[in-house]
């Protein structure tokens, strides 16, 4: 190799590592931002070895199930804002984040999609939420709301699934997500605004709770290793099986989000007239 090759190599290989340097400190200080920015609205409650976030609003009726809100995949409980803030008015509603993501705790076992109900059953009784429940599900929290009906369906009374997920259905974008916690650490996701529109149509404070989990590694991380599971998650909720007793709503906004006021309308709705 010659010396200017030389030289030219080693000036581009200082100048990668000045603009990865500079991105994991703007990373690293806007994190610590976000921190103090978007405290967590609810409470942390132990599942064994970790603890999840769980947010409850509302009064509980005698009359009148108490409402749970399962995420889509790789996302969090701020996306259910116009939803909960629509279903606080008429009684008792929870949203959580499941385990490693938003502001829940990630555990020390291998993800694993079938824990998933069984980690929900457990942060409800710990966390002393009344039943029985409405579970309410979107993508593939579609598939754990199912899974959640067939495995404690004496806990339901009914089950709202939207957009139901097949295996056709897996999200385009799962080698994405796969390389995210690596351009978040980088500064490349806040500085580009990659996944900034999944918060679009939320309330300010949720929006920016929201885009601020979808900039961690940390959320990151256990998003791809959902999206990674997806066909094992849809083939457990197809294999499912939910008992006569239990109630079951279909709705499809796809490819729409909940994010949006109108479709949130429309889902607030669908519970109010369950039976």
């Amino acid at each position: 190799m010659n010396a200017r090759l030389r030289n030219v190599l080693t000036t581009i290989a200082i100048v990668v590592v000045v603009i990865l340097l500079v991105g994991a400190t703007y990373q690293g200080v806007a994190t610590a931002l976000d921190r103090r920015n978007f405290p967590r609205p609810g409470g942390l409650v132990s599942v064994g070895d970790h603890q999840l976030h769980i947010y409850c609003t509302g009064a509980s009726q005698s009359d009148r199930p108490t409402v749970v809100l399962e995420a889509p995949e790789g996302s969090m409980s701020s996306e259910w804002a116009w939803v909960q803030a629509a279903l606080t008015e008429r009684g008792r509603v929870c949203s959580y984040d499941r385990s490693g993501l938003g502001w829940s705790e990630a555990g020390d076992q291998p993800y694993d999609p079938g824990r998933v109900p069984d980690e929900l059953h457990t942060l409800l009784h710990n966390a002393s939420v009344p039943g029985p429940y409405v579970l309410v599900g979107q993508s593939l929290g579609a598939a754990f709301a199912r899974l959640y009906a067939a495995r404690y369906a004496q806990e339901l009374s009914a089950a709202v699934l939207i957009d139901m997920p097949d295996a056709s259905g897996r999200p385009d974008d799962v080698s994405l997500v796969a390389m995210s916690p690596w351009l978040a650490r980088a500064g490349v996701l806040r500085a580009s605004g990659l996944f900034a529109d999944r918060a679009d149509g939320l309330p300010e404070k949720d929006a920016g709770a929201l885009r601020s989990f979808m900039n961690r590694p940390d959320h990151l991380t256990r998003a791809s290793r959902e999206l990674s599971r997806w066909d094992d998650a849809v083939r457990l909720a197809a294999d499912a099986r939910v008992p006569r007793g239990v109630e079951v709503v279909t709705l499809s906004f796809a490819p729409e989000r909940i994010t949006d006021r109108d479709h949130a309308r429309r889902i607030v709705a669908a519970i109010h007239d369950l039976k």
